[in-house]
């Protein structure tokens, strides 16, 4: 049995050049894109889940794999794939900024623990916030929203060798200001208790000169800042949904799905 040239090139378009925007896409994603996840079973569920996709996505009209504008449609899709992958990202570091926030308010910031999904040396309250967020990011089947959303993307954005429309670079970068506002929403209670907390010290200080403030205020506001942050916790929840909600509607806006 022979197979045409032809035949050869079409099949590994249509293998090659998804399997770089799903790759690109678990590479970065939360939860599955993290450092401690080794790179061997990153690219497994690519492959595993580009050929468990690969009957219903459409045909690569681009097959011309041994010429420079081949580079040019890898860049392509590497950057469809990060941009999907990048706002479930954009998700979790809500949250990760806002328990950077309270540990700094509140006294907690000088325990810090090694992030494992980055690497980095972040407060345990930033951490502990992560942990909350990743747990409810699988919950929400946010991987399995993930991966419908890279398959989606293939109908509206197909393999065909066109560009990418630049508006869609300019939603990822305006979305990131939800990032902080959510962050400080999620924030602003705790920060407002804690002020008034500082207030009250502050009081009791011009009031009673002789007290040692900052023997008995520094143990008073940790215990305070945890008591906070245990009364606050249940909002932690709504605002997961609403920021979940907003990422739902960033995603359908970069694959051109209706939310």
């Amino acid at each position: 049995m022979e197979l045409p040239f032809s035949v050869i090139i079409q099949w590994l378009s249509d293998f090659l050049l998804p399997l770089v925007r799903i790759s690109s896409m678990i590479m970065v994603m939360a939860g599955l894109g993290a450092k401690n996840v080794p790179t061997r079973i990153k690219v497994g569920l690519a492959v595993v889940v580009t050929l468990v996709a690969l009957p219903n996505l459409p045909p690569a009209t681009f097959t011309d794999l041994f010429s420079f504008e081949m580079i040019l449609v890898v860049i392509q899709q590497l950057l469809i794939g990060v941009a999907i992958g990048f706002a479930s990202t954009l998700l979790l570091n809500t949250f990760v900024l806002a328990g950077q926030i309270l540990a700094m308010q509140t006294g907690l910031g000088f325990a810090s623990v090694v992030d494992p999904s980055n690497g980095m040396s972040v407060p345990a309250v930033g951490q502990f916030y992560l942990i909350l967020a990743t747990l409810l990011f699988f919950v929400f089947n946010g991987h399995l929203m993930m991966i419908q959303m890279v398959i989606h993307s293939f109908e509206v954005l197909p393999v065909d060798g066109n560009w990418w429309a630049v508006d869609h670079y300019w939603d990822i970068v305006t979305w990131g200001g939800w990032m902080f506002s959510t962050a400080l929403v999620l924030s602003l209670a705790p920060l407002t208790a804690m002020l008034v907390i500082n207030m009250s010290f502050g009081i009791m200080t011009r009031a009673a000169p002789q007290l040692n403030i900052f023997s008995i205020g520094f143990p008073l506001t940790l215990v305070a800042g945890l008591i906070i942050i245990w009364a606050t916790l249940g909002n932690f929840i709504f605002q997961f949904e609403y920021q979940w909600l907003k990422m739902i509607e960033l995603m359908c806006t970069l694959v051109g799905c209706s939310p």
